[in-house]
């Protein structure tokens, strides 16, 4: 696969930012791993794969071995940079949400051949970008044929423990002076309110000994009640890159069979 970290100015964002994209690349001598692409219709298929709270753009080619997993696919994977966002419009910073949920699209639709219909797009990340992933499906189901969220945070208004100043003035920055995401920010309030009948097919994934497995029993309880069909894979694991290296290789297989029709969306 092509591997570009691509430096560029975000009108949504008033400055320059970055993101990781791998293209896929059809190889017959490259050993151990199989090149290809699948661009039956026009352009190969691409995933939005987005990061936690403490990482960047870069972050899953440095802890997983993404690239090898998603060769095999011929797929492409846009990963941005939204630091410390919660993928959110803030109140008191700059609009991230409208970066990744309608400027990122375009951009890359204008720089890099990829399909723009929406059975050939899906979404991902782990905690936070789980949350962001999550809030992409919810919000624009039109865009996705499936998304998955890795030891996501998909309880947040309601999240447990006692904030450091630090995250007190983060989530203020974020949410306002309450500190917690409400409405359309607030995925337990949202997927209640869903049309089930549009939505993106659905995958989460956490560990048992995760600190957010709560969180994530929480949302796969409200959707449930709101007849939303979720799948979720519980396993052994805590909130660390092991876990999430195994688990992205099922949230893979999972979007393989949406787009193959086993899993309807």
């Amino acid at each position: 696969m092509a591997h570009l970290r691509v430096d560029f100015f975000a009108d949504s964002l008033a400055l320059s930012t970055s993101m990781t994209v791998l293209l896929p690349q059809r190889t017959r001598s490259q050993i151990g791993m199989t090149g290809t692409v699948d661009d039956a219709a026009g352009g190969p298929p691409v995933l939005y794969l987005l990061h936690g709270l403490s990482d960047d753009d870069t972050i899953w080619l440095r802890r997983t071995s993404i690239e090898r997993y998603v060769a095999e696919l011929g797929w492409a994977v846009v990963m941005p940079q939204v630091h410390r966002s919660f993928y959110t419009d803030e109140q008191l910073g700059q609009a991230f949400w409208t970066f990744v949920s309608q400027e990122l699209p375009e951009i890359v639709g204008s720089m890099f051949r990829v399909s723009q219909r929406r059975e050939d797009t899906f979404v991902a990340g782990l905690s936070m970008g789980g949350y962001g992933a999550v809030k992409l499906a919810l919000r624009q189901p039109e865009r996705f044929a499936a998304a998955a969220s890795l030891s996501g945070v998909l309880d947040l208004a309601t999240r447990l423990g006692t904030p450091t100043p630090a995250d007190t003035a983060m989530f203020t920055r974020i949410f306002g002076p309450a500190g917690v995401p409400t409405g359309d920010d607030d995925l337990v309030d949202l997927v209640r309110r869903c049309d089930p009948s549009t939505l993106p097919a659905l995958w989460a994934c956490c560990g048992t000994e995760d600190f957010l497995a709560g969180q994530n029993r929480t949302f796969e309880r409200a959707a449930r009640e709101a007849g939303i069909p979720l799948e979720v894979q519980w396993s052994p694991g805590e909130h660390e890159w092991g876990y999430w290296d195994r688990t992205v290789q099922d949230a893979l297989r999972f979007f393989a069979a949406v787009r193959g029709g086993a899993v309807a969306g």
